[in-house]
Formats: C-alpha cells, structure tokens, sequence
C-alpha cells in the first residue's frame, strides 16, 4: 500500500510541475509574445500531461492546460467575449493517428462510406475573429483564452487584405468570420533588415512578428507592419444563409472581399487527404509564408454539427501537423570554416536534435554579427531552426536555461588555419582571412586560379587535375606547380604519357608571362584583369607595387581606396612575399613594363567592345593590345561604347552597335588601327 501511495504522490508530483512549465510557457506565448521554446516543445510536454490526466482522471483540475484553449487576453486591450467560443483542434503527427480520427468519425455517425473532408494549409500566426454588421467592420478581436478575446479593431483596420466593406451581396446581417493573420516570408525578410539597419532587436520568426504587430498600441505601426489575413471559417452570424459545405462557404467568403487560401482543397475519404499531405508538403518549401501543418474538416456542415465538440475542440476536425520546424538543443561547440575565398564561417556543433524532418547536428551562425545578435555562450540551450530545405540555423538562446559561468562564443582575430590576420571591409559581414595564396583552406582554389586562362594560362591543368594533385599532396600551394615531376603525374586519372608531356610542357611555357597576368593569377581581392593590367602600367615593375603606399595605388585609374587596401594588405603579408619571391626563383619571369606617358595611350577614356572569331589573333590577345593604347575594353555594348570590333559569327552584339550607330570594325580595319598605334 505504501509503494501505491509513493508512485500516486511522485505522479501527482510529476502532473504539478508539468502544468507549472506548461503555464510558465503559455503565458509568454499567448500573453507577452515572447516564446521561450519551440510549438514541438510545448506539445510534448501538453501531451505527457494529458496521458498522465488519463491514467490519473482524479488528478485533473480546473487550472489544468488541458481544460482550456490558450491564455488571458492581455490587460492592455480592452476584453471581447465571443459569441461561440474560439476552440483550439486536436493535433495528429503520423498517418496513422489521422486513418483513426476518421475511423473514430465514420463510428460516431455509423457510416460505412467514406467522408469528405476539407483540406487547407495551416497558417502559422494568429487567430483572429472579425464582425460584419450590414457588410461593415465593427470589431476584431484575438483568440485569447477562446472565451474572451483582445480588442484590436483599429490595427485589424489597418491590413489590406482584411475589406472593411464586404464585397457583391447575399450575406448574412450580422456575419463573424474567423482567420489567421500572419507576415509573409519576404516582409518579414525586410522587416528584419530595416530592424538591423536601425541596430533595434529583430524578431524571432515571422509568426513572432505577427503577434507584434498586432499589439501595437499604435495602430500607426501596425499600419507600417506587411501583414495579411487568410480567412478560414465563419463563428456565427444572425440574418442570413450560408452554404451547406465548408469548402463553399469559404469560397463565398473570398466573393464577399476575404483572402481565401488557394491551396484549399476537397479530399474524398482519408487516403486522398493522406495524398493531400504528400502535396502541401511539398510545396511548403516554395511558398510565400510559413505553415505548420494541415487542418482537415468535415466537409459537410450538417455533419459536423452532428458530431459536436469535446472540451476543447471539435470532433469534426483534426490538426495534421509537419515535423517540427523548431527544436531545443545544447551547444557543444563553435568551429570556424574558411572557404575558398577566404571567408570565414562560424559552425555551431550543437546535440544531435531531429527537426525538420532530419537529424542535425551542425548549425550555420553566418557570421561575427549573427553570433553577438544572439549573445551566445558555451553550453547553452538553443532554438534550432529548419524550415524545408534551408540550411539549419539558430534563431534564439534560452536564457533562463544558461549555465552560471557559461563563457562567452568570441569570433577569431586569425585564421583557424592559417594564422593570418581576419578582416572585413567597409559595409561588409562577412570576416575573411588575408591569407590568400598561402592559406591551405583556400589552396586548391587558389591554384586553379593561378593556372587559369586568363592568369597564368596553364593549358591542360583542369580543376579536376588540381584536386587529384591537391588530395594526392603531391603539391600544396601554386608554387609547387613548378615542382611536379612526371612521376606525380602518370598515376592521375585520365592522365596518360602524351598528356603528362603536354602538361609539364604547359607549365614550363607559362613561366614566361607579363606582369599584369602575374599579378591577376595572384588572386589578390578586388585585383581582376583590367585592375592587374592599370597597375602593371603605372608603375611598370613588381617591387615598385610592392613599396606603393594606399595614396600612390589610388592614383591609378579605375583603383579605389578598398582594391589598394588589398593590395598593400597582400604584400605586407610576409608568406605571400615568400610565395612571390619562391616563383621567382622557380623561373617565372616577365618584362617589365615601360610605363607610357599619357599622351602615349592614344585610346585612352574610350570604349571598345570584341564579338564573333579573330583569325590573327585570340581575343584575349586582341583585348590586351587595346588595354596596352589605354582603352577600356566592355564585355557589352551600350551607348557609351566608342567602337565595336566585329569577327565572322558576330551577332546580338554587333545588331545593337548597328542600332546604336556605333562604329563597327572589321578585323582588317581593327588590325589596322593597332599598327596605325604601334600596337
């Protein structure tokens, strides 16, 4: 009798805390707007309470969360009694658990036929209740506590797709219609960005935001808020008639001016609304705003008022809802990423969780802003994100879970790989290491580069080559590619005799450049082909661009303060002058150029653009020969464009000068015009 005793008292022990918790965090959801855990969170716990509720029926109190629908409306709006309470439905997770809600709906009517159902997204953000009098609005108010509800009529005024007149005619004298008003996805985007811009707190998720804004004491700021509201069902209404169908009366609802969800669809027995399900799921990714779930209805009106309701829901509807978008997690760990452009990404290594309908254990934090946003510290509860296929992200810390003593997640000042020095530019998020050529996370990149067409032109040495030489550490930076001997060679894929002589016959070939390609092939920032080439020409020799100061790099066309910042950084890093001085001695060598007067460069402040098949020269070379007179050479023509040159196969390009009256050239003309310049 005693151990009975013992288990009834730990029991009882056990239901007090859940409803404690349960209560704890239905008032910071429903009340303050401030959710501290994920809705799959909370459903866990309201149904451990509810299997605890029936093993125990003795147990079940009035304060239970099971007796009641939500929360107390909020003090600050004034109190609204609904006519017909605003019930919350039953939730579902499987197939299964939603073949025997409609096996218990065909027991209770005793039909052996199949019922049709009414299926529609389930909008995440916020019920509403809406009252018509004559086709006028007269009041909107919350869900609340589904007995009484919040008065927010002049912030519901201020939604476009809520008609403050009903539209066409035929509709009943007194009229509530019930809807979720919510904040698509791309608002809610620029919603967050403006709250960045203005360095003020950001929200959550777009449902966060919707509730928000909806209780604004300002309607003025409601008014600023992108919100919307999808009508779904009528409460009661006095006066006049309503179709005998649910699916019809909410397309008479979008007649009479509502937003009715155009997903919404008919199912004819449960196995089409498990099919419904497959459909809405996947399509969930791709729409404009978040769901959680779908709610399936008895069509027929009768029927419904037939099957009635239990405490809190109806018995002719049922919640089917996705896998959990939200989780609670732990943090374990913050690893930092470089990628292949130098850019580093803080990883959170978090306990394996399952939402979204996988199991993650890696989390995205973007970047160093994203992770003070969130005040991160070692070991804290988080909120993991997934919504469809977006990578999984943090949206928030559980404050009042943190450990005492929890340290702080800091960003890195160097690079996790290499050690060089971590910055960002003006404007910028995003924190890159300044590594370039010698950082190992970004060598493979970096050698493709260096040996691409328009650097140092490396005929043969493919991106698929380099990562063979690369995994196979038969060479780590651009330098070794000086290095490789045929026996590195022979063993690769797809790499027979005659290939590896043609190779190392490339890369001997290309150690015979010109300062402008050598600099591009360096991969420096903000230093592409015509940036390499203006400087080649200014100042005409290697150490001379390795001594220029911010101020003498700016003097140069087309160089801004942020590309000569890079520049200097670059060669102030003692590995890349290393890795410089190493091909150097490799043999790579180019002449110096003979840096022209002004009045030197006759095509100076003109613009020409190349299209069709050059037969004397590549237009890589023909592009080169113009740079060389000081011409600016487009990729398009426009109105600016001073001369196109025009080859066999010309086409868009060359109609487009052709309309724009510019002056067309031919490759004779074009060849002409450089040996008139010395070109």
């Amino acid at each position: 009798m005693a151990a009975i005793d013992a288990a009834l008292d730990k029991a009882k022990e056990h239901l007090e805390a859940l409803k404690t918790e349960l209560n704890y965090h239905g008032h910071r959801y429903y009340v303050l707007d401030a959710p501290e855990v994920p809705d799959a969170e909370y459903d866990r716990l309201f149904n451990e309470l509810k299997a605890l509720e029936e093993t125990f029926p003795d147990m079940i109190t009035s304060d239970s969360p099971t007796q009641r629908v939500g929360g107390a409306p909020i003090s600050d709006f004034a109190s609204i009694k609904h006519e017909i309470p605003m019930l919350s439905l039953g939730n579902v997770f499987d197939p299964e658990e939603l073949i025997a809600f409609d096996e218990r709906v065909k027991d209770r009517l005793k039909l052996d036929r199949e019922i049709k159902y009414a299926c529609e997204p389930k909008y995440d953000g916020i019920a509403v209740s809406l009252l018509y009098e004559n086709g006028l609005l007269e009041r909107g108010a919350t869900r609340g506590d589904g007995q009484t509800g919040e008065d927010i009529t002049q912030n519901v005024r201020t939604i476009g797709s809520i008609p403050m007149r009903l539209l066409g005619s035929g509709y009943p004298q007194t009229l509530e219609v019930r809807g979720e008003i919510y904040m698509p996805r791309e608002g809610f985007n620029t919603l967050n960005k403006k709250a960045i811009e203005r360095e003020e707190k950001i929200f959550v998720n777009p449902r966060n935001a919707a509730a928000g804004s909806l209780r604004q004491k300002d309607s003025a700021v409601t008014a600023t808020r992108p919100l919307e509201m999808c009508a779904y069902n009528v409460g009661w209404y006095d006066g006049g008639e309503l179709p005998s169908t649910h699916l019809d009366i909410l397309s008479r609802l979008g007649e009479w001016g509502f937003l009715v969800s155009t997903f919404r669809r008919e199912a004819k027995g449960i196995s089409e609304c498990i099919d419904y399900i497959d459909y809405l799921g996947g399509q969930r990714a791709s729409m404009p705003f978040d769901i959680d779930g779908i709610v399936f209805k008895v069509n027929d009106i009768e029927i419904q008022q037939t099957l009635g309701f239990i405490s809190r829901a109806p018995r002719w509807a049922m919640a089917y809802k996705f896998p959990a978008q939200e989780e609670m997690t732990l943090l374990n760990d913050v690893k930092y990423q470089v990628g292949r452009t130098g850019a580093i990404t803080p990883v959170a290594k978090v306990e394996p969780v399952f939402v979204g309908g996988v199991t993650v254990s890696n989390v995205t934090l973007h970047n160093r802003d994203e992770i003070e946003r969130l005040g991160l510290h070692m070991g804290d509860t988080v909120i993991v994100r997934r919504a469809g296929d977006v990578i999984p992200q943090i949206v928030s810390v559980v404050e009042s879970k943190r450990v005492e003593g929890a340290v702080p997640v800091s960003f890195p000042d160097c690079c996790p790989v290499c050690g060089s020095s971590v910055s960002t530019k003006e404007g910028e998020v995003i924190f890159r290491c300044s590594g370039g050529i010698v950082c190992e996370a970004q060598g493979k990149e970096a050698i493709k580069h260096f040996a691409s067409r328009n650097a140092m032109d490396i005929d043969g040495l493919g991106d698929k080559i380099v990562e063979q030489l690369v995994d196979e550490k038969f060479i780590h930076s651009i330098a070794d590619l000086y290095s490789l001997e045929e026996s590195a060679l022979v063993g690769l894929e797809r790499m027979g005799e005659k290939s590896v002589e043609n190779l190392l016959s490339a890369i001997e070939v290309s150690k015979n450049t010109t300062l402008a390609r050598f600099l591009f092939a360096l991969g420096i920032r903000e230093v592409g082909q015509t940036t390499g080439r203006n400087l080649a020409q200014s100042f005409g020799a290697l150490d001379s661009i390795r001594k220029a100061s911010l101020e003498d790099l700016q003097a140069v066309n087309d160089i801004g303060p942020i590309a000569a910042k890079n520049v200097v950084d670059f060669f102030a890093h003692e590995k890349n002058n290393l890795m410089v001085d190493t091909l150097i001695a490799k043999g790579v060598r180019w002449d110096d150029v003979i840096v022209p007067a002004k009045d030197a460069l006759p095509l100076l402040g003109k613009t020409y653009v190349l299209t069709g098949t050059l037969e004397t020269m590549t237009r890589v070379e023909g592009k080169e020969k113009l740079q060389s007179l000081g011409a600016k050479v487009s990729g398009s023509v426009s109105s600016k464009t001073h001369c196109l040159i025009a080859g066999p196969g010309a086409g868009s390009k060359l109609a487009k000068a052709e309309s724009l009256n510019v002056e067309i050239l031919d490759e004779d003309a074009f060849v002409g015009l450089l040996a008139e310049y010395g070109g």
